[in-house]
């Protein structure tokens, strides 16, 4: 029996229920990591006023960072959050300023008022940035004015995570909570986890959970049991 799966064994009973305390992350701009994946994205939230259209869409997969981008420019921009609703606000607030519509294709949103909205910043000469999964063609879009005006936003996509992004984030989330691990500990995660940020997420909180319930620190053997867990059946996360 090697010493991971004696850690395994031997912890698998002893966890006790740690205090609940919240870790809010870092989310400004000295916070963000750059890389490959990111530098469109980042580079457009950057850019900004100076967008090569009003109305920006970032896309990508869960947890890869748009709302870490959305933000970081609400705050450089002074945006407001809005959901396209019938009978909303959402219209009139864009046209007197910078506007961000987060998961637009899992929030739901009414076509029109939608529609309304991107003519209003169009017009008022403001900005929305809008985030979601996927694409804008692969919203469920009947109304042909509104296609028309999802087709003339820029689109920028933010790719899956390298190994190096991922030790970057993996690192930043530990220090996030205050907690620092060895670099060899990082890698030893990177190499055999889920290349996602949602599963750098949901390790790190495990990890973080099962140190302080079992009153011990961060080790392989550790690392081990939640990578083990994770690939049995990860929890889905934004």
């Amino acid at each position: 029996m090697n010493d991971d799966t004696k850690a395994r064994s031997r912890h698998k009973g002893a966890e006790q229920l740690p205090l609940a305390f919240t870790h809010d992350p870092a989310t400004g701009r000295d916070d963000l990591l750059v890389a490959d994946p990111l530098t469109a994205a980042v580079s457009i939230v950057d850019a900004w006023p100076h967008w090569p259209s009003p109305v920006v869409i970032l896309t990508g997969p869960t947890g890869s960072g748009k709302s870490h981008l959305a933000a970081i420019w609400a705050r450089k921009s002074g945006a407001t959050s809005v959901l396209p609703q019938a009978g909303g606000e959402a219209s009139r607030i864009a046209a007197s300023g910078p506007v961000l519509f987060e998961d637009a294709d899992r929030a739901g949103f009414d076509e029109t008022e939608l529609f309304h909205m991107i003519n209003a910043v169009r017009q008022h000469g403001t900005s929305l940035l809008m985030t979601a999964r996927l694409w804008p063609m692969g919203w469920p879009v009947s109304l042909a004015d509104l296609k028309s005006r999802l087709k003339a936003a820029t689109v920028v996509e933010i790719g899956e995570p390298d190994e190096e992004l991922l030790a970057q984030i993996i690192v930043k989330l530990f220090a996030d909570r205050q907690l620092f691990i060895d670099d060899r500990l990082t890698a030893y995660i990177v190499k055999r986890m889920e290349r996602s940020l949602a599963a750098a997420t949901r390790i790190v909180d495990r990890l973080d959970h099962l140190a302080l319930s079992r009153g011990t620190r961060i080790t392989r053997a550790l690392a081990a049991e939640v990578l083990e867990e994770d690939h049995a059946g990860p929890q889905q996360s934004d």
